[in-house]
């Protein structure tokens, strides 16, 4: 026998659910549960053996234990039918025709006013206890605070019964028992408040999702079915069982059921358990981040050192998340967190952008693939709905949120949210989710899952403070060293988020990939005043047009441009745009400049380009 066959399995324990009902059965006469009642139960149906089954068969196993011997279940679809797992059709007949109903095939159909009548004939039921499931129940009103003749009589029924049911004793221990009514509803309010609240004799019991115990204990009985199970060693089945259990956190136990389904249906091995509940979530086959070529991410250090100018630190770090992802470092991740998080701090126009694109474009091959938000658009207290979608109810409610629907069909996608300080503190507590369990929530109540996507946040937090006297006063200064500029800048970000959002754990989620860029100094600043012109010219030579700058103009032109460098990258790039690129298309047209035209330009002449065709 294998050595993972044979393995101790935990002591089985009963949902808490489960164990609250048997417990106030002879205490209550009705009882309404709540929650997640839609997903399978973990039950123990022999010694040992765990699995799932309808919240309805786990109740009735239930009751079944402590000695109720007549169980009949009730939904809108079908009416009346037994919950019996040896009894005959005609025994089950024989139940339903004690009660009045007309049965057929073992089913006895009955819409609400049936409902009605029967269950008073099933709470004076006198002979072996007896317990009437309604499932569905949150299908008999449309709206509990304006019930019609119908429903206002059904529910008036179940209070006055419900008062007037008595226990008795039954079975050789003499155990009191009500005839029970269970309601099966979505939400505690699908029931009238008058029934549920201050009454005595009903009792509300909450079923909450899953917890680590319950998906552990029905991972064993899951996993036989995974190829590769017989063969896989005891360490190969722990390690599995683990990567299951934590990667399904927030999920029904249903979608486990359909994980290892899928596994087995796509034969993936119990070693790769992880990659079928990666799939099941994002719904990608192979993984995006595996099929990213390995020569590419080698050498692209030099390439996005071209773009990204005076940051060899930041780029290193983002390689470094990038890697991460692909080799699947922390692969296991709890909850399915996102592949990598950076948070890019530092003065305006040094390249926090332009590595997030030129990531993007390493990545995808197109620098305008990532998914970006401007969250100076977020600042209003209610702008999170932008995001998720707004609540059921709510104007927009079907469309869903920009965010969530992004996600959704882009599950493989770098994220970016730009300045991320402007964001209103509520949206900030979306971002804990996404950092924290990889999940979010949209106003539909989807689930949207961030496991493969890259998040980055830019943010010019800590470049300025609050002086003395209330004013935004420069916090570093460009002549500083680039070791005081960091020190500074992430001592004020920190008082941010702690101090100010009071939100420090969304830094600890965070961790140590807070990057900060430097000031674009001088020998940095030539170097990008070079790129740009020439990106320019080459622009104009594409068109068949060439032009040759003179030494004089040229340093006349970079000396204008590199004047003020507080704007960074962005201000070089405003002053060519200024001094450059518009006197030169003035003067291309008025000289109606066509394919294969040379020009000189020698310097300025009243601050118009001295353009001469050649």
């Amino acid at each position: 026998m294998n050595n993972n066959q044979s393995k101790q399995q935990p002591e089985f324990v009963k949902a808490r659910w489960l164990r609250d009902l048997i417990r106030f059965a002879p205490l209550k006469s009705q009882f309404v549960l709540s929650g997640n009642v839609r997903d399978l139960q973990a039950c123990e149906v022999a010694p040992g053996i765990v699995t799932a089954q309808p919240l309805t068969d786990t109740l009735c196993d239930g009751l079944r234990e402590i000695g109720y011997t007549q169980l009949v279940v009730w939904n809108p679809l079908i009416g009346f039918s037994v919950n019996a797992r040896t009894d005959s059709q005609e025994s089950r007949d024989t139940i339903l025709n004690s009660l009045g109903l007309t049965p057929s095939n073992g089913v006895a159909p009955g819409g609400i006013d049936i409902l009605s009548t029967t269950l008073e004939r099933i709470v004076s039921f006198a002979e072996a206890p007896m317990a009437l499931i309604i499932d569905f129940a949150s299908r008999l009103t449309v709206r509990t605070e304006s019930l019609n003749a119908a429903e206002h009589n059904l529910f008036t029924r179940a209070i006055v019964l419900g008062h007037a049911a008595q226990p008795r004793p039954h079975g050789e221990q003499r155990r009191p028992f009500f005839n029970t009514v269970i309601w099966i509803v979505d939400k505690e309010g699908d029931v009238p408040d008058w029934l549920l609240i201050d009454n005595p004799r009903i009792r509300h019991i909450p079923i909450s999702k899953p917890d680590n115990l319950a998906r552990r204990a029905l991972s064993n009985a899951l996993l036989r079915g995974v190829p590769g199970f017989q063969n896989a060693s005891t360490e190969a089945y722990a390690e599995a069982e683990r990567a299951f259990v934590d990667g399904t956190e927030g999920l029904f136990l249903s979608d486990m059921n359909a994980i290892a389904t899928l596994a087995r249906v796509e034969n993936v091995g119990i070693e790769k358990i992880a990659d079928a509940v990666r799939r099941y979530k994002v719904g990608v086959t192979e993984d995006p981040w595996l099929q990213i070529e390995r020569n590419k991410i080698q050498n692209a250090e030099v390439e996005i050192r071209k773009r990204v100018k005076g940051q060899a630190h930041a780029v290193t770090h983002m390689l470094d998340l990038v890697k991460r992802a692909m080799t699947g470092l922390g692969s296991q991740r709890k909850g399915g967190r996102p592949r990598g998080v950076a948070f890019l701090a530092g003065p305006t126009g040094v390249g926090k952008t332009e590595l997030a694109k030129t990531i993007t474009s390493l990545l995808f091959g197109d620098e305008s693939a990532y998914i970006r938000f401007d969250m100076s658009e977020f600042s209003a207290e209610h702008a999170d709905q932008r995001l998720i979608g707004a609540p059921p109810g709510y104007v927009g409610y079907d469309v869903g949120g920009e965010l969530t629907n992004a996600i959704r069909e882009k599950p493989f996608s770098v994220v970016l949210f730009d300045e991320i300080e402007k964001a209103h503190p509520r949206i900030l507590d979306k971002f804990l989710q996404i950092l924290d369990d990889g999940v979010l929530t949209s106003g539909r109540g989807d689930r949207v899952y961030f496991s493969e996507a890259l998040i980055i946040f830019t943010s010019n937090l800590g470049i300025y403070r609050q002086g003395d006297l209330g004013k935004r006063v420069p916090n570093v200064l460009p002549g500083e060293p680039f070791e005081h500029v960091q020190e500074k800048v992430l001592s004020e970000i920190q008082d941010h988020f702690k101090l100010i959002l009071n939100r420090p754990e969304i830094l600890n989620r965070i961790g140590e990939n807070i990057i900060v860029f430097d000031f674009i100094r001088q020998d940095v600043a030539e170097q990008i005043f070079d790129q740009m012109v020439r990106a320019i010219l080459d622009d104009i030579s594409a068109q068949g047009i060439s032009i040759e700058i003179q030494e004089t103009f040229m340093s006349i032109l970079k000396k204008r441009c590199l004047s003020d460098l507080s704007n960074g990258g962005r201000g070089i790039r405003n002053q060519i745009e200024a001094h450059l690129i518009n006197p030169l298309a003035r003067g291309l047209f008025d000289q109606n400049a066509q394919a294969e035209d040379r020009f000189t330009l020698s310097g300025y002449d009243s601050d118009a380009l001295q353009l001469h065709k050649l």
